[in-house]
């Protein structure tokens, strides 16, 4: 390996109780996670939560307030950005307009007085599928041919760590999913870490190995990404990727491997291993993929739990049906139905039944304080059964 990757020793990047405040706001807060090298890992929050801040620190471009940006055994919390083996693709794409696709791309590398740099240009081009591209000039590119070359400009200098601030951001939809795609395959490729940070879940999801869910500075939940959606750890996550219902309710122990939980005069129960409290205030969460509307109790699979209500609102998206119910104490429930043909459409106004498999609803810890998230409740629950 030659030029700046070869300055550092290989390994995991690692933060160490990394901390940023500016004045009295803390932006990043005794962050402490490892980044196993060689992976494709997310930094997934809304704005302001501290990502971008974080990954400024990587890159060398913000001084943490305390603590260690670490690659290997070596802290490079201190050297200036151009001392790292550290590149940055942003999402404004940041090419030089006056040079050519080929000079973009070659930049880096006769920046470091690397004379012949032929063989390498075309490779990288190659790798971002964008052969032949070299003459043009970045305005006679589309965005998604343009984010290509910076990302290949980026690769070309053979960094240990790829940061990758919103790099889809400025596409349209169907250029940014190819583009996922595509990042992944380049990633798997050339095998370097690649940090991506976002506020796009789907983003998060179709690329990343892992994936970190930040809340005010903080890590809410690190994992998998089928992991955290599955079994998500607080009310925050359940709702920032992806949409749950999260009815509260007081969970009142376990027995048999099931914890009972009383919610709106009813009583439902889930596995003890999908349950991350067993006692006190909690919510139930079922994902809205996860429930299935029929249109009485009586055609509820056994074992099954439910909830009865009315549909308020039916939206058709194509592969599926998005229906609220209203239930009887104020709360609606989202139901993702699938149009696979099979059953037909629930008409607003009707009265319905939202019923799931215990195995795939999921128990939090709440705040005493804290209702069902999605509407206020009622004096007099009605409409609930086990």
């Amino acid at each position: 390996m030659t030029g700046m990757a070869s300055e550092t020793p290989a390994g995991d990047l690692r933060l160490a109780n990394l901390t940023k405040r500016f004045g009295i706001f803390t932006a990043v807060d005794d962050l402490s996670l490892t980044i196993p090298q060689g992976s494709f890992f997310a930094l997934l929050g809304a704005s302001g939560c501290g990502k971008t801040t974080t990954l400024r620190m990587i890159a060398g471009l913000e001084e943490p307030t305390s603590g260690q940006v670490l690659l290997g055994d070596r802290d490079i919390a201190r050297l200036r950005p151009y001392k790292r083996p550290i590149n940055t693709v942003f999402q404004s794409y940041a090419l030089f307009p006056h040079l050519t696709i080929f000079e973009n791309v070659a930049f880096g590398l006769r920046r470091r007085g690397i004379r012949s740099v032929d063989d390498e240009v075309t490779r990288m081009l190659s790798l971002v599928q964008l052969d032949g591209f070299g003459p043009r000039r970045p305005a006679q590119l589309s965005g998604g041919q343009q984010q290509r070359v910076a990302l290949a400009r980026a690769l070309i200098n053979q960094p240990q760590v790829l940061l990758l601030d919103e790099p889809l951001g400025a596409l349209d939809l169907k250029l940014r999913r190819q583009m996922q795609i595509e990042l992944k395959r380049i990633q798997t490729e050339v095998g370097i870490t690649f940090v991506h940070v976002t506020h796009d879940q789907e983003e998060a999801m179709t690329m990343a190995d892992t994936v970190a869910v930040m809340n005010a500075g903080r890590i809410e939940q690190l994992g998998a990404p089928a992991d955290i959606y599955e079994f998500p750890a607080t009310a925050f996550v359940a709702n920032f990727l992806g949409q749950s219902n999260l009815l509260a309710g007081e969970a009142a122990g376990t027995s048999g491997g099931e914890v009972a939980v009383t919610a709106h005069g009813a009583r439902f129960s889930v596995p003890a291993g999908r349950s991350r409290a067993d006692r006190g205030p909690v919510h139930l969460g079922v994902r809205p993929e996860k429930l299935h509307l029929v249109g009485s109790a009586d055609q509820v699979p056994a074992g099954h739990q439910h909830v009865t209500g009315v549909v308020s609102d039916a939206s058709y998206v194509g592969v599926s049906t998005q229906y609220l119910l209203r239930t009887g104490w104020g709360t609606e429930l989202s139901v993702f139905a699938a149009n696979s043909g099979t059953s037909a459409r629930v008409p607003v106004g009707s009265e319905a039944v939202a019923y799931w498999d215990p195995r795939h609803a999921f128990l939090l810890p709440r705040d005493a304080a804290d209702t069902d998230r999605t509407a206020p409740v009622l004096d007099e629950p009605v409409g609930a059964s086990s």
